[in-house]
Order: C-alpha cells, then sequence, then structure tokens
C-alpha cells in the first residue's frame, strides 16, 4: 500500500495558493536508529507539507536553530534511546527563549506511556507511540499548527 493511499490527501501543487506547513523532523540524542523517522517524513512530504530531516544525533541547541533558520511550523522530535526526559525540556526552554512558542511540537517513538503527561506538560502537545495511524499524524498537524505562522510568509 503506498502511503499516500494511506493519508488521503493529495499532494499540493507547486504555486499552490495555500502555504505548505513546515516540518522539522529532528532525532534528538544518541539513538542511531532512524527508520520510523523517515516513515514519518514521507508521509508528511506526501500529504503537501514540507519536510526538514535534521538526521541523527542531534543537540536540543542544534535542532532549535534549525527550527529558527527554516522557520518551521512544526517539530517532530523522534526518539528510542529513552533519555526524552533530559532531551525534551531542554528543547522546549531553548524554544521559549528563542520565541519560538507558536511553534507546535509533537514527539514519536518508544516512549513510557507512564511518561505522556509529563511530557505533555512540557509543551509537547501529542506523543504518537508505535503503530500510530500516518493518516492520524498528519490530521493532528494540519488541525493544530497556528494559522498566524503563515501570516509572515
Amino acid at each position: 500500500m503506498d502511503l499516500q493511499d494511506t493519508i488521503e490527501q493529495p499532494r499540493f501543487e507547486p504555486g499552490a495558493s495555500e502555504p505548505r506547513i513546515r516540518v522539522l523532523v529532528a532525532k534528538p540524542g544518541l539513538d542511531g536508529h532512524d527508520r520510523g523517522a523517515k516513515v514519518i517524513a514521507r508521509a508528511l512530504r506526501d500529504a503537501g507539507m514540507e519536510v526538514i530531516y535534521t538526521g541523527l544525533r542531534q543537540t536540543p541547541e542544534m535542532i532549535v536553530e534549525a527550527a529558527l533558520q527554516e522557520d518551521v511550523d512544526v517539530i517532530g522530535l523522534s526518539i528510542l534511546s529513552g533519555a526524552h526526559m533530559a532531551l525534551f525540556p531542554r528543547i522546549m526552554e531553548l524554544l521559549r527563549e528563542h520565541g519560538l512558542d507558536d511553534v507546535l511540537v509533537v514527539a514519536g517513538g518508544t516512549l513510557p506511556p507512564d511518561d505522556v503527561p509529563a511530557i505533555k506538560a512540557m509543551g509537547i502537545r501529542e506523543v504518537f507511540g508505535p503503530g500510530s495511524s500516518l493518516k492520524d499524524i498528519v490530521e493532528f498537524i494540519r488541525s493544530n499548527v497556528d494559522p498566524r505562522r503563515h501570516v509572515a510568509r
């Protein structure tokens, strides 16, 4: 099955009047596995979003700097290493320090269900674990991106 069929959304054509959602997909920490992040990145791209993938082993500072430089609407954090409770707070702190409070942040990976309330309390809006529907991820992002982010473009 093609990811496009799963998402059931057409691609935006170049020159379309609606601004494209810009998503930064990042792998914080020392985790060396990125298959899931690449699947998500492709699904978001196929849904018409512009996706910037930072690659493996990104520090919180590198992630926030990339978000600033790329003027993204969304940051998707993918982590499998178990270091999320150390890395996520620093990322959220840096986003606030740089005035990026309006950027939607979501997380995914193998995150213990008991940690989800604390993750959301940090300001991460949603957590998508293994088996999450690509369609649900796309719809969540579309429904929760701050529309004011597109005014300046």
